[in-house]
């Protein structure tokens, strides 16, 4: 495995890149600037949850990838891309188009309060990327108020009714919109209660669900948070589709190596096994700016980082791609692959700001049905920190490469 499976806990802090997405879509926005954060297959069903919602469009449980994507209007492996990329390839080209949604220990300066009137920002950036023909994919990112890692705002009984409030505000947007959208939550926060989940049991993992308005019947703990959550949005927006991401560092087997199967039933116990998709993260920066341990990316030394096209020699991608299968697996949801670092191939180590090596967008669009087959439904594309290869200076690769795929793109 790479280096990225092994020392994966940084922080992801300065996520506040998405606010230029808004830069580009309303003259009003109050949103900071800053940099960017870090971080089996089976027939579908629409059943009740622990929660007490009855499935909707999102439905829950157990779906394939051509379930999921059907849910959202289309048929085909998905390629998304990220929030530093203001620009758009020609419309209808796109599937997915992600933004963060930051949360803060100061409620003025959390998401809802970047434009007006509260929650504005993301019907912004949901229309804007239906209007691309694109479907919006909002990343929570809520519970790193205190800083990444520090899981104990979960608990906290004067910032979790800012979280639920949230969470029912950007379920009144999407149902608003009337019009399909992904909800994925918390990246690497389900890594770090894992590991400190007494027994890995998100049972006793303590966090603070019946303050919320719609869950008090619910227990205290992370499976009431997985199931407060999907209540809030199959009852109130049932258009929307709702993953929690999995981190490969979250749990290794007896043979040292990061454990899929045991990351992916622990997402599948938080959410009462009816989420609709799980989200993952194959590498978040170019392989060329750690191996130049370049600001922002020091992190596991200077090798293993680009990995091996042909798969001969380790580190390689279907060494990845085996982990991934066992993630799917265990949490019996389809795998979306998500801020994907975009640098171009090259035979040199390393590169320079805005142009560092890195070969999965080649490797991806040459390889998609290797994705396929390990439970994948699509993969989003961006940089996660500034500095890195966006498709502003990629030298048209992504362009060129999506262009390419859209003329026969694999089908689910």
């Amino acid at each position: 495995m790479a280096n990225d499976g092994v020392s994966r806990k940084e922080p992801r802090a300065a996520v506040l890149a998405a606010v230029l997405l808004v830069a580009a879509c309303s003259s009003d926005s109050n949103a900071p600037a800053g940099g960017s954060g870090g971080g089996s297959s089976g027939a579908s069903t629409t059943s009740t949850t622990s929660s007490g919602a009855t499935g909707g469009t999102g439905g829950g449980g157990t779906s394939s990838a051509a379930d999921f994507v059907g849910k959202l209007g289309k048929k085909n492996f998905l390629m998304g891309l990220g929030p530093r990329e203001t620009n758009y390839p020609p419309s209808g080209q796109l599937d997915i188009r992600y933004i963060y949604l930051v949360g803060n220990k100061n409620a003025a300066s959390a998401w809802p309060k970047w434009n007006q009137p509260d929650g504005q920002y993301a019907t912004i950036v949901g229309d804007d990327a239906r209007m691309h023909g694109a479907v919006p994919m909002y990343t929570m990112y809520e519970l790193a108020a205190l800083g990444d890692g520090n899981f104990m705002v979960i608990r906290d009984a004067t910032y979790m009714p800012n979280f639920w409030a949230d969470m029912q505000l950007l379920a009144d947007r999407i149902k608003a919109s009337n019009a399909p959208a992904l909800v994925h939550l918390e990246p690497d926060f389900l890594g770090y209660a894992q590991q400190n989940s007494p027994g890995g049991d998100p049972k006793a993992f303590m966090a603070q669900v019946k303050i919320a308005p719609k869950c008090a019947d619910l227990p205290d703990d992370l499976t009431g948070f997985g199931a407060c959550v999907l209540r809030i949005f199959r009852t109130t927006a049932p258009t929307a589709l709702v993953g929690f991401h999995a981190s490969q560092w979250a749990a290794y087997g007896s043979d040292g190596k990061p454990d899929g199967a045991a990351v992916g039933r622990f997402v599948s116990q938080v959410a009462g096994g009816m989420a609709d998709f799980v989200v993952t993260d194959i590498l978040d920066r170019d392989a060329g700016c750690f191996e130049l341990q370049a600001a922002n990316c020091m992190r596991g030394g200077t090798t293993g980082w680009y990995w091996d096209e042909s798969n001969a020699t380790s580190p390689n991608f279907h060494e990845y791609l085996a982990w991934a299968k066992t993630l799917h697996d265990g949490a019996g949801l389809p795998v979306l692959w998500w801020q994907t670092p975009m640098g171009e191939p090259s035979t040199t180590p390393g590169g320079m700001p805005g142009h560092y090596r890195d070969n999965r967008v080649h490797y991806i669009f040459s390889h998609v049905r290797e994705f396929i087959d390990a439970g994948g439904a699509g993969v989003c594309f961006g940089p996660g920190a500034g500095g890195q290869t966006s498709i502003g200076t990629d030298n048209g690769q992504f362009e060129r490469v999506l262009n390419a795929y859209n003329q026969a793109p694999e089908a689910l």
